[in-house]
């Protein structure tokens, strides 16, 4: 298995590069994510990669962060995620953005990146819960429950940011119900 390549970047073509490795050129197809933040052409790069075997093909994918390429991973293993849709998704969003989609279970920003419908959207949101590592929360709030989760989807359904629904979140109790914490939310940012 190849699991990083280190060499020259020879061409750049999006979503694809050309990798010189000692003379063997690997073709190496990367998110926009890691594509936007490579070298110039002629400069070094080294990429950690992701090399799969078909019965038609020998694919590689490359990622700039151990974090991106094991949210990759994680994204193949869900039943109708293919490699191309899961690149689709670190285009669409950053490891992060999705990490803080699913705690919260956000669909429509899942929805928002091509290829992904409401089916689908619903199946990552199930089947990576809990495994994109520590559960990333808002800006500024730290979601402990899913009861909290429930409000900030709430919120953030009825159109506040991002940042407003973390802030509403840090100031309502603990133990707090969510059509209760929605309404005090609501009050809070009223």
């Amino acid at each position: 298995m190849i699991g990083r390549l280190s060499g020259t970047l020879a061409e750049k073509a999006p979503p694809q590069v050309l990798i010189d490795v000692n003379g063997v050129g690997y073709e190496v197809d990367v998110p926009m994510s890691s594509f936007y933040n490579l070298p110039a052409l002629g400069e070094r790069v080294t990429l950690l990669t992701h090399f799969v075997v078909r019965e038609d093909a020998q694919l590689l994918y490359g990622f700039l962060t151990a974090e991106e390429r094991a949210t990759f991973r994680q994204l193949i293993k869900i039943t109708g995620v293919g490699a191309r849709t899961a690149l689709s998704i670190l285009s669409g969003l950053s490891v992060h953005d999705l990490a803080q989609a699913v705690s919260t279970q956000q669909a429509g920003r899942l929805i928002k990146v091509p290829g992904i419908g409401k089916k689908t959207a619903e199946r990552l949101l199930l089947e990576l819960k809990g495994k994109l590592g520590p559960d990333l929360a808002l800006p500024g709030a730290v979601v402990h429950s899913d009861t909290q989760a429930d409000i900030v989807q709430a919120l953030v359904a009825l159109g506040y940011n991002d940042k407003e629904a973390g802030a509403a979140l840090k100031n309502l109790p603990q133990d707090v119900g969510v059509s209760e914490g929605i309404k005090l939310a609501l009050k809070a940012l009223g």
